[in-house]
């Protein structure tokens, strides 16, 4: 893999490349491929809150209203708060319904870790600036450009390059305007992917599918038990993507089923191919219910899955 940052203009002139802040070969490829998977022109970032901030900083402005779904991604409320005292205001709203008055309106499709899934027609009927958050969906199950969406936003950390081992952001839209904004917005600030994260990311996409269906399959197993368990008071699945969460009685007997697994990992994150699960009260405090457990499936065996979630649900 060539990774060096600077290429030589060509009789004077800068070519495709010219300096790896503005993009680099292996960026464009992976770009390209998630672009075809979406369906619109991707763009990589250094992380998927990277992308957000991008997102806001160039398609929002000072004193612009941002409508964000509740029980979305906590982290993307609590970067949107850090930027009230630049004008920034932040509503958030039931995302199943109608969307309040807003310059932009941003989805979570399905939002994690309540699983809602979000009432396009009334987004886009909004006339505000429709982004949607689809790190959950993937593109196997969900194009959000399609559904109305002017911007697709993923955290390609997680589903996308499946495997944990690279920090990755993405936006995908349709509007040649939009694109260059948020291109424009990243070559000056500098968050670009970098060479092993964009590798990354072309590995996941080969694989993808395969993966997705995998998961899929297992997760509705998974959640069709944890239906029926004793233990258990409410299971939320949105039927497709491999997140689940689920609530126990109260935030002790979370921590005991967090700590109690063996072959799932305790542990932050999602969207890997090892299976995982956390408690998110420690994170997101009563925006969400105490005892509420978020499981990431991954691709090992139901059965064993299973035992281990069961045995856990009875400390």
């Amino acid at each position: 893999m060539d990774e060096t940052i600077v290429w030589p203009y060509e009789d004077g002139e800068p070519g495709a490349f010219t300096y790896a802040r503005y993009g680099h070969p292996v960026g464009a490829a992976a770009e390209r491929a998630l672009g075809e998977r979406e369906g619109g022109d991707a763009l990589l970032y250094a992380s998927g809150m990277a992308a957000e901030l991008t997102v806001v900083l160039g398609l929002a402005h000072a004193g612009a209203t941002v409508a964000v779904a509740e029980g979305g991604y906590f982290g993307t409320t609590v970067l949107f708060r850090d930027l009230e005292p630049w004008g920034l205001r932040v509503v958030e709203f039931d995302q199943r319904g109608a969307p309040p008055p807003a310059d932009v309106v941003w989805l979570d499709a399905p939002a994690n870790p309540v699983l809602s899934m979000p009432d396009f027609a009334a987004a886009r009927a909004s006339g505000a600036l429709v982004v949607c958050d689809a790190t959950v969906a993937t593109p196997v199950y969900l194009r959000a450009l399609d559904e109305g969406a002017d911007v697709v936003v993923h955290s390609a950390t997680k589903f996308l390059t499946g495997r944990h081992d690279a920090l990755l952001g993405a936006t995908v839209t349709r509007d040649p305007t939009l694109t260059e904004k948020l291109r424009t917005l990243r070559t000056h600030a500098g968050p670009t992917a970098s060479y092993a994260a964009s590798e990354a990311l072309l590995r996941g996409l080969e694989t993808l599918d395969e993966r997705m269906e995998r998961i899929t399959a297992t997760a509705r197993e998974l959640a069709r038990r944890l239906e029926s368990h004793p233990a258990v008071s409410l299971v939320r699945y949105p039927g497709f993507s491999g997140l689940i969460s689920f609530d126990v009685a109260d935030g002790a007997t979370a921590r005991k089923v967090e700590t109690a697994t063996r072959l799932i990992a305790n542990q932050t994150s999602l969207g890997g191919i090892d299976s995982s699960l956390e408690s998110r009260h420690r994170w997101e405090g009563d925006r969400i219910p105490a005892g509420l457990v978020r499981l990431s499936v991954g691709l090992e065996d139901v059965d064993a899955l299973w035992a281990d979630l069961s045995a856990a649900l009875q400390v």
